[in-house]
């Protein structure tokens, strides 16, 4: 695996939560993001399309591919077989962090309490996503979960916008957010996701 987790989250400071119905949408969409300067795509294998897209995302120069909602081994299997840079899962099993950690794939693991990070690092792990970010507590929650894992660096994900993405970011313990906003639903719009993308990339963290 050519970059660690670490390093693809810092890449930008937001990741696309992308949903994508229709395959020949991916690469119009990906190089609009890319060209917008989010350079880091999830795709989420809630859709038929997802694993198609994924293959043809990764012609597109410029853009580290991965896969998320990832639930179990078998997922992970086809997500990897796909091309995935990178794996994003909304909660951490033990089945599928050994899974992840054994391919040495970059593993982002949902997590929402203090009994989901201590899991995550027994197998090694010290990035993850917080999901669902806003309903799980939102800022004060994941700073008092911050607290007693020093080393931990989150991606919060779940009910953030553009407006709030900066409060995350603001967080030391927030590397990225997760965000679908810079991918609006309905007919694709590259011009669009790419003002989107583009005032994305202008934020920062901390």
């Amino acid at each position: 695996m050519s970059q660690s987790i670490d390093q693809i989250m810092r890449l930008a400071p937001v990741i696309p939560v992308i949903v994508i119905d229709r395959v020949e949408d991916a690469v119009p969409m990906a190089e609009a993001l890319v060209a917008g300067g989010l350079r880091v795509l999830e795709v989420t294998l809630r859709t038929p399309a997802a694993l198609d897209a994924i293959r043809a995302m990764k012609a597109v120069p410029g853009a580290v591919v991965g896969a998320g909602t990832v639930l179990n081994p078998a997922m992970l299997k086809d997500a990897i077989d796909a091309g995935s840079e990178f794996i994003v899962s909304p909660g951490l099993t033990d089945k599928l962090g050994e899974a992840a950690v054994a391919s040495g794939i970059p593993f982002l693991p949902g997590t929402a309490n203090a009994g989901d990070i201590m899991r995550g690092m027994d197998l090694g792990l010290e990035r993850f996503k917080f999901f669902p970010a806003a309903t799980s507590g939102g800022i004060p929650a994941l700073k008092a979960l911050a607290g007693p894992f020093g080393n931990a660096r989150f991606c919060p994900t779940g009910g953030i916008s553009a407006a709030t993405a900066p409060e995350w970011l603001a967080l030391e313990a927030v590397l990225c957010v997760g965000g679908s906003w810079v991918v609006p639903s309905g007919p694709l719009d590259p011009a669009r996701i790419e003002t989107l993308a583009r005032e994305a990339s202008a934020l920062s963290a901390h």
